[in-house]
């Protein structure tokens, strides 16, 4: 198991490593949004892996990460943004980020469904991500993110024995959840 650091060196310039998955739909918006605030913030590291989008006006853009490579970057990166793909999210939580969620929306193509969008509430309103909906909402994250770092990592516990058996079991049990209240709101809407 690869080794969780307990503190990332605060001396460094500040990096935000940002995933938007492997999904064949595009996340423009997404990397719009960040184009407009990195372009106001050059000191900051900004490494954005941008998958099927278009390619991004940033030095630091590539459409895909091995796994290798996106386990370094995270365990190296100040702030991590996301989609709303449970694996991202899962893998920024075990490398002690509290991860910024900003889920894909099929309203603009960019998923099928809204199953980004229901699953990331839910672990928004449990604490466990910092959910960001808006342009707006993702600009103050991460403004916030860097002006004090620590509200966003998570107390790395290396005793634990395995950090991603817990993380899959509480992400499962929310899928469960939603998958539980789905079919019994298809099933109430046939009784009328």
């Amino acid at each position: 198991m690869a080794h969780i650091p307990q503190q990332r060196d605060r001396r460094s310039a500040p990096f935000v490593l940002v995933v938007v998955g492997t999904d064949v739909h595009r996340f423009d918006r997404l990397v719009g949004w960040l184009e407009r605030w990195h372009a106001a913030r050059p000191g900051v590291r900004l490494v954005l892996q941008y998958g099927h989008s278009r390619p991004p006006a940033l030095p630091e853009a590539t459409p895909f990460l091995g796994h290798e490579e996106l386990q370094r970057a995270m365990a190296e990166a100040t702030l991590v943004v996301s989609h709303g793909g449970p694996a991202t999210i899962t893998e920024a939580r075990r490398t002690g980020h509290l991860p910024i969620v900003v889920p894909r929306d099929p309203t603009h193509d960019e998923h099928v469904d809204n199953h980004q969008q229901l699953f990331s509430r839910r672990l928004g309103a449990a604490g466990m991500v910092r959910l960001c909906e808006s342009e707006a909402e993702l600009l103050a994250a991460l403004d916030e993110g860097l002006a004090e770092p620590a509200r966003f990592a998570l107390t790395a516990d290396p005793g634990r024995p395995d950090p991603r058996a817990e993380a899959v079991a509480r992400v499962g049990a929310v899928i469960d959840d939603l998958v539980a209240r789905r079919v019994r709101q298809r099933a109430g809407g046939r009784r009328g």
